[in-house]
């Protein structure tokens, strides 16, 4: 198959991109003019640049595919109002689905995110069946961006795109050079961590991730989610065993009301000052709004499991960023 991966100088992306290389694919990257796509040339893949919000310039870029992965999620960074950032979220991917349109993709995988599932209400793991009723009462603005977008998703699918959601756990793992979710890891290396707020988390190694959507593409339904799951475990846990490998003491535990309350001094700051906020509510929602998840339907349907420990995926990614300067 001829593959494309959209976002592909992002974590997720980078290690989709080695999977569909790894399994005989051709892959075709397709970027931002802006990105720093060299990072990337030692995949020998074909590159085609283009810009999001122009649909002629996406269709072009996506012509003679087979399927299209898309891994530019939209991740709010700066404090504002949750209806903009939505809104921007919904825009980019809208441009997207047209261009797919246009250009006659056959299998397209949107990559979403867990929170994007509600809690279960029994405690039990999560699923792929759980679902919103409505808007989500807490109106922060990655929970709310990544609730629209699986929407969206879903209903693309409906109205008869092929549109498969691949959702991968709490991704950790090389090649995270914001770093996004390894900023955990680094966080705590620099002692800007020493707090968690408690939590269930699933953790997935982010090269099993990858090695999962593209099962997800190649073997997904249209119009379903797919759970990629690797281990179960405790915000408390996992923090201590990342402090441990570190060498640095444990975050210790603080209340999910204490923190919002530092977010919200937060937001004020950047208003007076324009200084970004340690803590804001994208890193809040992605603390505390995790769950233990079930696999078995990815396991079932596409035949993927997870095989890299977390131990394995904690000490190359920590090797990776002391390698590369995150740490000192």
């Amino acid at each position: 198959m001829k593959i494309a991966v959209f976002g592909a100088t992002g974590l997720l992306g980078h290690h989709t991109a080695r999977a569909i290389k790894a399994a005989g694919h051709e892959l075709i990257l397709i970027h931002r003019p802006s990105s720093r796509i060299q990072r990337l040339a030692y995949l020998g893949a074909e590159t085609r640049a283009a810009e999001i919000l122009d649909v002629s310039q996406m269709t072009k870029a996506m012509r003679d595919v087979d399927g299209v992965v898309f891994c530019a999620g939209y991740y709010p960074s700066k404090p504002r109002r949750w209806q903009d950032d939505v809104s921007n979220a919904l825009n980019q991917t809208n441009h997207f689905y047209a261009a797919c349109v246009a250009a006659k993709v056959a299998r397209i995988v949107y990559v979403g995110a867990a929170i994007a599932l509600p809690k279960h209400p029994e405690g039990k793991l999560g699923h792929e069946g759980l679902f919103y009723e409505g808007m989500p009462n807490w109106r922060n603005p990655y929970l709310l961006c990544k609730w629209a977008l699986d929407e969206q998703a879903r209903e693309q699918a409906r109205n008869g795109l092929p549109v498969m959601i691949g959702i991968p756990g709490m991704s950790i793992g090389e090649f995270d050079v914001g770093p996004s979710t390894g900023r955990i890891i680094t966080a705590i290396a620099s002692g800007q961590m020493s707090r968690y707020v408690p939590g269930a988390r699933n953790v997935i190694d982010a090269a099993e991730a990858g090695r999962g959507l593209l099962r997800v593409l190649e073997k997904g339904r249209q119009g379903e989610r797919y759970l990629l799951t690797g281990e179960n475990i405790q915000l408390a846990e996992l923090t201590a065993q990342i402090a441990s490998l570190l060498g640095k003491p444990a975050p210790t535990p603080v209340s999910l009301k204490v923190v919002k309350g530092l977010a919200v001094i937060g937001r004020m700051r950047y208003r007076l000052t324009g200084q970004q906020p340690l803590l804001n509510d994208t890193s809040i929602a992605v603390m505390s709004g995790g769950q233990f998840l079930d696999g078995s339907k990815a396991r079932e349907e596409l035949g993927f499991v997870s095989e890299q420990s977390l131990d394995d995926t904690l000490r190359r990614t920590i090797s990776w960023f002391r390698d590369n300067g995150y740490i000192q």
